[in-house]
């Protein structure tokens, strides 16, 4: 949890990692509008590619759908405020 806001809907990322993730995220709900998920979207994946190496992918929204093959240990699902957001590095192929 994030001061009480972000709620891990499911992940298999190490704690540190996720901790990080929901840092990210509301580290950029600071910086951008909350309707501006592109660029929110964009912020969390650049900040992950510097941290942990290239190849993170970011959705953020209030309403989608995916299906995806990660990297097993780099996915996090969560929510916080009024958005979801999905982490992950895409698995090679």
């Amino acid at each position: 949890m994030l001061e009480g806001k972000a709620m891990i809907q499911d992940t298999d990322m190490p704690v540190k990692m996720q901790l990080q993730a929901m840092s990210c995220a509301s580290e950029a709900l600071d910086l951008f509008d909350v309707l501006d998920c592109k660029s929110i979207a964009t912020h969390i994946k650049k900040e992950f590619d510097l941290r942990y190496g290239p190849g993170w992918q970011c959705v953020v929204g209030s309403n989608f759908g995916c299906f995806f093959t990660h990297t097993k240990g780099t996915f996090i699902y969560f929510c916080l405020e009024t958005l979801n957001f999905l982490i992950f590095k895409g698995a090679a192929a």
